[in-house]
């Protein structure tokens, strides 16, 4: 049995009109559901001016790459109808080298530009000295909770003792007992700051990484074994917020969590003389 090949003179323009309308529809579709906002789910407020910042940082960057997302896919949806298939011979090309450079240099532009104006939210919370009279916080995370520790009246950490780490026994940081600095040192399993004052976080870990998380803070730090990474945040809302872990830290990863409460300065006073009466 003999097959014939018959070249059509005309190519039909109904799979290109289709698929060009499709990536249309879809664009058209995006844009609505991020406009009209049918799902109402908002993130909770900023209690920081740093989170503030971070929040604003993310809308110029979803409208910068929105708006990008809607051009090329606009591109495609044209190229696909303008060169569809009318029957001509196929023309070959090796692309064009300066449009090349044109978005390959736009688009480092836009990604460079984009980080070089976060800058000051990630400088505020990492490269800057905390105040001389922040609050300073140790936390440390291990599997899979998180301990705060207060340096008490004498404003002092004690020594730590890895050898003498025993959860079970009172001691979760292994304090050492036989220096005297460490002897007012508060360790609670939430943390508590006053609200307006900034405060100084000692990140560690005891184990694997594990990561320090507050939403409300827009605040997110790994504790990485044998480092102590500081950061620091100043609170303008009182109220009761949740401390995650984001990073795979085990199988019981899912129930590590804290919290952290912002309270006025007479209250944070009463939280640390109960809790130094009480160690």
């Amino acid at each position: 049995m003999r097959l014939s090949n018959r070249n059509s003179s005309s190519g039909s323009a109904a799979p290109a009109a289709m698929l060009a309308s499709l990536i249309v529809i879809m664009v058209a579709a995006t844009v609505y559901v991020f406009a009209a906002n049918p799902f109402p789910s908002r993130p909770p407020a900023a209690i920081t001016s740093v989170g503030l910042l971070v929040d604003h940082q993310y809308f110029l960057t979803l409208c910068v790459t929105g708006t990008v997302f809607i051009l090329s896919q606009l591109g495609l949806a044209y190229a696909i109808w303008r060169f569809r298939d009318r029957g001509q011979a196929a023309h070959f090309t090796r692309g064009n080298n300066t449009m090349e450079m044109i978005w390959t240099t736009a688009t480092i532009v836009l990604f460079l530009g984009l980080g070089l104006m976060g800058r000051k939210a990630w400088a505020q919370v990492r490269f800057t000295p905390a105040e001389a009279n922040a609050v300073q916080v140790e936390v440390t995370t291990n599997q899979f909770v998180f301990n705060f520790r207060y340096p008490g009246p004498d404003g002092q950490f004690g020594k730590l003792d890895p050898t003498q780490v025993s959860a079970s026994t009172g001691n979760p940081l292994g304090l050492d007992p036989k220096d005297p600095a460490g002897k007012d040192d508060i360790v609670v399993p939430t943390l508590t700051v006053p609200v307006d004052h900034q405060v100084e976080l000692l990140i560690r870990s005891q184990d694997v990484i594990h990561n320090f998380y507050v939403r409300e803070l827009r605040l997110q730090q790994d504790a990485v074994p044998g480092m102590v990474i500081p950061i620091h945040f100043t609170a303008n809302q009182i109220g009761h917020y949740e401390i995650m872990c984001t990073q795979l830290c085990g199988l019981g990863h899912y129930r590590m969590r804290s919290f952290l409460d912002v309270v006025s300065e007479a209250d944070y006073q009463n939280f640390l003389k109960q809790q130094g009466a009480s160690q």
